[in-house]
């Protein structure tokens, strides 16, 4: 009965809530979001275009779509002649078996679907925040995509927060690791020369925010942006390979010597990437955006019960500089025996045994000294997992046999790394490898890999990856600066997960900070570094600091170890892009309240009227009196709190906090 009612409520639906209609041109076709704040109207007449508008204002002016096929068969010519349009307004609920943010993300928007009289096709959908349009082609055989174009022009004068490549001479420009920062330049200041991986954010003037990326990236070469020298953006994508070699260095990595004259070779009935702008009238809006995991594809996996989330180690950062033990720490069985008990100890459920258990080139060729025997049978019995790295290369030439041991060895969570690429070929690699593991049961993890862009929707067993210059930046450089990881949750993070592995027990301001090898310091306090583990999206956190040090910290790990990852609701309470961000994420009855700020000081009120009746037992770890000058001092207290308290908290210069909200 429910099913006829909807039924009958159809037309109306569409009249009072979809409102698509045509524009005062008779070419143009409008779609208006559910809300009534974000509208598209999208021309044809000479070429395909589209302009968006919120609440009336013209934010991007004059954007074009077109897709090159074999050579002369073109998306914009085959828009001037309509067949037919179809409308849809959808209001759905996905649960999410893996959840990030959130168990379940409300599916909101209407849609408009152009279908051509040539074999093209456009879909746009328009949200409460933000509109994307997706391409599909319908020929009968194999297709070369020559290009693709994809055009962003904005009404306003625009600066922008972009993660600009830096070109080497001796390699491809699309070869990257997609670990860049994300300076705040002026758009009409980038040439032709300037390019970018996606997500970029935008700050036209006067007017909302915008993010750029895209969805559902598969067996297609991912977007890069480049300058044009005005108020916008071009859509760039790497050419097919047709030459690669691989290098024979420690980390192995295939390069591309020579690329063809086309971006892809596709069954010519499929659809493409969605092209996303997501519209963020405050700042706060942007980190809990679920646009990319709404439009990629659903779950090809199947049953998925066998993935799960959670936290590890990981011991290469700090370069196994172990202390107060009774052996010589390095790559041994010993040492891996250790982080398997501190595990234990804290409340990890994993470790992670990175780079250099077995030749790089040969993952059959253990390290003298570990006994993986020995070290399985050992995580069993302490209930504790193992995890592996992988060079991808490696991986590649020994997939079947590699995935047949690890699952000998009970290994199910492996990461891949040096890949460095999104051409057609390795986005096919990153779709083949997680259809192996998940066959085997198992996760996997990419490294040196473009941003999630759905693909965790598609393969849930794909539970995060990096794409960000993380923790390891420590090591070797002054880039990881407070500033930069207030960036991350409204760049980055717009697009998935990120794999980067705070927890750094050494800490510093900026006069005190300096690379230091096998004690690598963070720039930032304590507080700042343990706020991540809330405020980044990763359902597979791991820790990147020195067990040694955690043991002389009990109440520090312990409070550490107790964080979740993976969240039942996520809400954000306050945020301004690259300045600071607060957080609250809830699992089960309880909550978990952090923040993080920049280099300036700054005092917030947290209001907890968002939490339920009753009591809670806060737990709050917060910059110390002395943070300013000793990064590494916090305070650690509890109290009881119910909705109505209001708790006030002062974050250092590069401070933060955490509060564990434990429900009574």
């Amino acid at each position: 009965m429910r099913r006829i009612y909807f039924l009958l409520l159809l037309p109306l639906l569409f009249s009072l809530n979809f409102q698509v209609k045509a524009a005062n041109n008779k070419d143009s076709l409008m779609a208006i979001s559910p809300n009534g704040n974000i509208s598209v109207r999208i021309s044809n007449s000479s070429i395909l275009k589209y302009n968006v508008f919120y609440k009336d204002q013209l934010i991007i002016k004059d954007a074009t779509i077109n897709l090159i096929v074999n050579g002369n068969i073109s998306l914009a010519e085959a828009a001037k002649n309509i067949k037919s349009i179809h409308r849809n307004a959808v209001n759905a609920t996905i649960t999410v078996p893996v959840s990030e943010r959130k168990k379940n993300i409300q599916d909101n928007y209407n849609e408009l679907f152009i279908q051509f009289k040539a074999p093209y096709s456009i879909k746009f959908r328009v949200f409460n925040n933000g509109v994307a349009y997706q391409i599909e082609t319908a020929f009968s055989d194999s297709i070369f995509i020559q290009n693709e174009i994809a055009n962003f022009n904005f009404s306003n004068t625009t600066k922008g927060w972009l993660p600009l490549i830096h070109k080497r001479d001796d390699i491809d420009i699309f070869h990257t690791s997609y670990e860049e920062q994300y300076p705040l330049s002026i758009l009409d200041s980038l040439s032709e020369n300037s390019l970018a991986y996606n997500p970029v954010l935008l700050a036209p003037n006067n007017s909302p925010k915008i993010a750029i990326t895209e969805s559902d990236l598969l067996d297609y070469p991912g977007m890069f942006l480049q300058g044009t020298k005005s108020n916008g953006l071009k859509g760039v994508f790497a050419p097919y390979p047709a030459e690669e070699k691989t290098t024979n260095e420690l980390y192995p990595e295939t390069l591309v010597t020579k690329r063809e004259n086309y971006i892809a070779h596709v069954k010519g009935t499929r659809t493409y990437p969605w092209r996303i702008l997501m519209i963020a009238p405050e700042d706060k809006d942007l980190p809990n955006n679920d646009l990319v995991y709404q439009l990629a594809s659903p779950n090809k996996v199947g049953d998925v019960s066998w993935v799960h989330t959670g936290k590890a180690t990981d011991e290469w950062i700090i370069n196994i500089n172990l202390f107060n033990v009774p052996f010589k720490p390095g790559i041994n069985t010993a040492t891996y025996k250790y982080y398997i008990n501190f595990a234990k100890r804290f409340g990890f459920d994993r470790i992670m045994m990175d780079a250099g258990w077995s030749d790089t080139k040969d993952l059959f060729k253990i390290t003298p000294g570990i006994s993986m025997d020995t070290l399985t049978a050992y995580a069993k019995e302490k209930g504790i997992k193992i995890s592996m790295w992988t060079a991808a290369v490696t991986l590649n030439k020994q997939l079947d046999s590699a995935l047949d041991q690890f699952n000998k060895w009970g290994i199910d969570f492996i990461m891949t790394d040096f890949i460095d690429r999104d051409d057609q070929k390795t986005v096919q690699f990153y779709e083949r490898i997680a259809k192996a593991c998940a066959q085997h049961k198992m996760m996997i993890m990419y490294h040196g890999a473009y941003a999630p862009k759905g693909f965790n929707r598609t393969y849930p067993n794909a539970i995060t990856r990096e794409g960000v210059m993380g923790s390891e930046y420590n090591i070797w450089s002054d880039k990881v600066t407070p500033a930069h990881d207030l960036t991350l949750p409204f760049t980055r993070m717009l697009a998935g997960s990120f794999d980067y592995e705070p927890g750094f027990l050494n800490n510093a301001n900026k006069a005190s900070f300096r690379n230091v090898e096998g004690a690598p310091i963070s720039f930032g306090t304590r507080c700042h570094q343990l706020a991540m583990f809330i405020v980044y999206d990763n359902p597979m956190q791991i820790f990147s600091g020195n067990p040694s040090q955690g043991y002389q910290e009990i109440p520090f790990m312990e409070l550490l170890g107790s964080i979740p990852t993976g969240w039942d609701e996520t809400k954000i309470l306050d945020a301004k892009v690259s300045k600071y961000i607060t957080t609250a994420r809830q699992k089960g009855k309880d909550w978990f309240i952090a923040g993080m700020n920049d280099w300036d000081a700054i005092d917030q009120n947290i209001n907890l009227d968002f939490l339920e009746d009753g009591d809670y037992l806060a737990t709050i770890c917060e910059d110390g009196i002395n943070a300013d000058k000793y990064a590494s001092d916090y305070l650690i207290t509890s109290r009881s709190v119910n909705k109505k308290s209001v708790l006030k908290m002062h974050n250092a210069p590069g401070g933060g906090f955490l509060i564990k909200l434990i429900k009574q």
